[in-house]
């Protein structure tokens, strides 16, 4: 006869809050070598929450002592394998800055630095988290150049370094799209100077282009000139730096309309 699924739920909700009890009654105990006997088993076993427990439990104990250091080391971990890096990282950074001589700080600011990895969102949302963690991984790469985390922590850099052109590129294109061309050329062409190398250097370029002659072409009369001008100023460092690029027909037209209004404009001016 199979047991109904409500007395499964009761039975793990039993073994939960008889767990809860034992942890409850040892840090109750005022007996410090037993509760961190049992963190350690716990973390061994990789119980994190309930060694984090402990381990909070009974770090005031040992304050001042040769194990003060390994305890919040051991406790920022559990935080890390629970994956609640916004407190892990917290305590890393007090740790490396109470125990920069500790046996376990390289992990631990390797750790930090990973974190702040963890926590780096998407490109299309606030790449703050992003500069903290490039900050913390290259700190440590040059604190631990020897480290057999560097090969690891070189990709990391490469794909938030990604991470942030990404960003910029899509931050001036939305400008761009929305028809606010005056701001998407300024996003564009910061986006280049911020980061020369942008896999979207070509896109980029192009998209400077293309916004210069849309501004121009809606613009007033008296400012038609200075903006096409600005405009084929865009379109030759483009035409030097791709000239293979598969936007050249496009731009060679907008070039041309700009020169004919240039050319016309000229011979206006040459009659009065």
């Amino acid at each position: 006869m199979k047991r109904p699924y409500s007395y499964a739920l009761c039975v793990a909700a039993l073994l939960l809050l008889t767990g809860c009890a034992g942890i409850n009654t040892l840090l109750k105990s005022g007996k410090p070598d037993q509760i961190y006997a049992k963190a350690l088993e716990y973390y061994g076993k990789e119980k994190w929450t309930k060694a984090s427990t402990l381990f909070e439990g009974v770090q005031h104990y040992y304050g001042g002592t040769s194990r003060e250091d390994s305890i919040s080391f051991y406790n920022a971990r559990c935080k890390f394998k629970n994956r609640d890096y916004d407190t892990a990282a917290s305590l890393l950074d007090d740790f490396r800055r109470k125990f920069g001589r500790s046996a376990f700080i390289e992990d631990a600011e390797g750790m930090y630095a990973l974190c702040f990895y963890y926590l780096s969102p998407g490109p299309t949302r606030d790449q703050t988290t992003t500069g903290q963690a490039l900050m913390a991984i290259n700190e440590f790469m040059s604190r631990y150049p020897e480290s057999d985390r560097i090969e690891n922590f070189l990709k990391i850099n490469e794909e938030l370094t990604q991470r942030l052109h990404d960003k910029a590129y899509i931050n001036a294109y939305t400008y761009y799209k929305i028809g606010r061309y005056k701001s998407a050329i300024t996003a564009l062409k910061n986006a280049l100077r911020q980061y020369p190398e942008s896999n979207h250097r070509e896109e980029i370029m192009f998209l400077i282009v293309d916004a210069s002659y849309r501004f121009a072409s809606n613009s007033i009369d008296e400012k038609l000139t200075d903006r096409y001008l600005a405009m084929l100023d865009s379109y030759l460092s483009f035409k030097e730096e791709f000239p293979e690029s598969a936007h050249m027909k496009e731009v060679e037209r907008m070039a041309k309309h700009a020169r004919d209004y240039l050319d016309s404009s000229k011979k206006t001016n040459d009659n009065i």
